[in-house]
């Protein structure tokens, strides 16, 4: 039987992220293998661990907030020692749509893909905000003229991944840059990478918990630094 880590970066989410994972376990009941889904708790001061222990998440916890690359980092070494055939990465914050896990997993099962990208673009529904229209644009850029990867969506959190790339994936980047630098691996892995189309749910709380557009250049500095020195 396969074996699936849903793998949910948390920092002070616990008035969401109870809901969220009800919706997360009703998707993995159906998943076809064995799913565990584990919350990485990043140094929250609020009670995000006990509601996430609550819904029947495995808990790892970062004594002090170390950013989301390192919550991703930490979630997908995890995978790596549990022997994952597959795992799934997604937001907390309720903007994803677990029902989208699925097509996420999709192309992984059948052997099309080593990464999934979930795309907020590809076939949008509801609008994305405009400072996020245009961080996207940016970041999308960026990923094209420094590593040579065309994507419709370099900032989505909806990801999923093969064996072969829980493996071989070494992150070096512990904030929000990390998202760019996927791209980077999936050149230097030569992984063959797709993108699905997913719904995202925009709210007040989750368009705060997104990138700011002064933080754009901030966060191509950081991956230029760690990638390049």
């Amino acid at each position: 039987m396969k074996k699936i880590i849903l793998i949910l970066p948390a920092l002070n989410e616990a008035s969401v992220i109870g809901q969220t994972l009800q919706g997360v376990k009703r998707v993995a009941k159906n998943l076809p293998g064995k799913s565990e889904i584990v919350v990485v708790n990043d140094g929250s001061k609020d009670k995000t661990a006990a509601v996430a222990k609550k819904f029947g998440a495995t808990v790892l916890s970062h004594k002090i907030n170390r950013g989301l690359g390192a919550s991703l980092s930490t979630g997908l070494k995890y995978a790596r020692m549990q022997q994952a055939d597959f795992a799934v990465t997604l937001d907390s914050d309720g903007q994803h749509d677990p029902e989208d896990i699925k097509k996420i997993i999709r192309p992984l099962i059948a052997g099309e893909a080593d990464i999934v990208i979930g795309s907020r673009l590809l076939e949008p529904q509801g609008r994305m905000p405009l400072l996020r229209q245009i961080n996207n644009r940016l970041f999308n850029l960026f990923t094209l003229l420094i590593f040579g990867m065309y994507t419709t969506d370099s900032l989505s959190g909806f990801r999923g991944f093969s064996k072969p790339a829980i493996d071989k994936l070494e992150l070096k980047t512990e904030r929000m840059e990390v998202s760019n630098e996927f791209f980077s691996e999936i050149k230097r892995n030569k992984f063959r990478f797709t993108e699905v189309p997913i719904q995202v749910i925009y709210t007040p709380y989750s368009i705060r918990k997104g990138v700011r557009p002064g933080n754009v250049f901030a966060i191509i500095f950081r991956l230029l630094l760690r990638l390049f020195r």
